[in-house]
């Protein structure tokens, strides 16, 4: 009944936030990119979603061709690489290729790819990045380095995280969720 609205409501939230020296993001983000092209490119996406041929700007924007960036793309093509980034990454390449396949933990890396914060480089490292998404991965907690999925839909944990700029004020607080599904299936 609320499906309008809630649709509505969920296109207009951000795909990245910026705020106190941390960057907010949903998955992952390409090594090449700093944290203000990532809120650029952010709110290319989002304008894309909030404007009038949002219906099909999403029928035509999900695709795994589109695994790496390059400063010429234009159109559809650019955005499936940020929303694939943005929303999708695990592990890339040394030069920012997404790997958009892998789904497992860190033990289950394809050989020529690491998770995407690993890359050396990596030109976010000034500011904590924030993410979910890679509920097999689970809880890793450093310096500039916040991910929080840790599987609450397959059994595991729902995580908050206090955001301090201090590492050592962070706090994260857990609490058992039943399992709903089975992350590898």
């Amino acid at each position: 009944p609320n499906c309008d609205a809630l649709l509505t409501w969920l296109r207009h939230q951000p795909l990245a936030i910026l705020e106190d020296g941390f960057l907010i993001v949903h998955a992952g983000i390409l090594p090449q990119w700093t944290a203000s092209q990532v809120i650029d490119l952010a709110q290319e996406v989002e304008t894309a979603l909030q404007g009038p041929n949002w219906q099909g700007f999403l029928a035509d924007i999900f695709g795994n061709a589109a695994d790496r960036w390059d400063d010429g793309l234009r159109g559809i093509e650019r955005h499936r690489v940020v929303i694939n980034a943005l929303t999708r990454l695990r592990f890339c390449s040394a030069d920012g290729v997404m790997d958009l396949k892998t789904k497992e933990g860190l033990d289950g890396a394809p050989a020529g790819v690491m998770p995407w914060f690993d890359v050396p480089g990596r030109r976010t490292r000034d500011v904590t990045v924030v993410c979910g998404h890679w509920s097999t991965l689970g809880l890793v907690m450093r310096p500039n380095l916040m991910a929080l999925d840790t599987g609450c839909v397959w059994g595991g944990k729902l995580t908050a995280a206090r955001l301090a700029p201090n590492p050592h004020e962070r706090t994260v607080i857990q609490v058992d969720c039943p399992q709903y599904c089975d992350p590898l299936a």
